[in-house]
């Protein structure tokens, strides 16, 4: 290396030392002390002793921690998909060329601003089994349903019943798709017109243009919300702990691994303990993400390639 080389990388590391002091002090040291208090016997009153990998034992044997990473991957398997689903619909029926466009898009993402707290209150009386709009709403159809066939069905009572809770939580989710309507409506805007075009001469109708043009186009895009998506319902937390005031939910319905690890911290202050389940949550999140991935290199389109 030449001494103009040294001076030109020493002046690049100057300049983004800042970046390289915070990424050092707020990532790589509290990711590394995470793996060695995972190792120790630490209530952060007193030093920590080495124990080895017995807080892995006794995560094997612990029934609420199994229980706590069945909920999580519970929400996560159906809170995903319908994320994607509902945030891209939204965004192709808010490309369409229609008056007050602009007005439209500003609706659907308000909501993604309104702090989780917040969120979380707000579909807590919503969700309310006696008094939430949400069954206000569903019980005339619900009463109409059962005299047409003969049925009882009655609204649920969402964050009080074990089959229902989940739902609920899933269902507020859908609130703040406006980030990923937002991020899809970029991704539509790349997609080459002539495709559109040379489609309506063949005859082509909306869906098979939907299918075979606008989504191979920005699968890139659905790739990128997917594995976001994927880290946010693994960290899932803020919502439910809000909504049943700090609890876990009937029956333990809304006890998520973040929820678990919080308690441990600073209800019990087992930090050590809650280190080794944030580190089984991080090795679950990454191996998923590599898993999505690999299974998505085949089925994503990259202009150029």
């Amino acid at each position: 290396m030449t001494k103009n080389e040294r001076r030109r990388l020493a002046t690049g590391l100057l300049f983004i030392s800042p970046w390289l002091v915070g990424f050092f002090a707020l990532c790589v040291y509290p990711l590394v002390s995470s793996v060695y208090f995972s190792l120790c016997d630490y209530s952060v009153l007193s030093p920590p002793v080495f124990i080895g990998v017995r807080n892995y034992q006794n995560l094997w044997i612990d029934n609420v921690f199994w229980t706590s990473l069945y909920n999580t991957v519970f929400f996560a398997v159906f809170a995903i998909p319908l994320g994607l689903v509902v945030s891209l619909s939204l965004a192709v029926l808010l490309n369409f060329s229609i008056p007050g466009k602009g007005i439209f898009r500003t609706i659907f993402f308000l909501p993604s601003l309104v702090p989780m707290v917040c969120l979380a209150v707000l579909w807590q009386w919503m969700l309310n089994g006696e008094l939430g709009l949400v069954n206000n709403a569903a019980n005339p159809v619900l009463h109409v349903l059962n005299d047409m066939l003969g049925t009882a069905w009655s609204a649920p009572n969402w964050l009080q019943d074990a089959r229902y809770a989940k739902w609920g939580i899933i269902f507020t989710g859908l609130w703040g798709v406006g980030n990923a309507v937002v991020i899809y409506l970029a991704g539509l805007q790349d997609v080459p017109r002539y495709l559109y075009e040379s489609a309506d001469i063949d005859g082509a109708g909306f869906w098979q243009k939907t299918i075979h043009i606008t989504i191979p186009v920005i699968s890139p895009v659905i790739y990128f919300n997917s594995i976001m998506g994927l880290i946010g319902t693994f960290q899932v937390f803020a919502v439910p702990f809000v909504m049943t005031n700090g609890g876990d939910g009937p029956e333990r319905s809304l006890l998520f691994m973040a929820t678990y690890l919080y308690e441990n911290a600073f209800a019990y202050w087992n930090m050590g303990y809650a280190c080794a389940i944030g580190v089984i949550l991080f090795l679950v999140i990454l191996a998923l993400t590599w898993l999505a991935t690999k299974l998505s290199e085949k089925h994503v389109y990259y202009a150029g390639k």
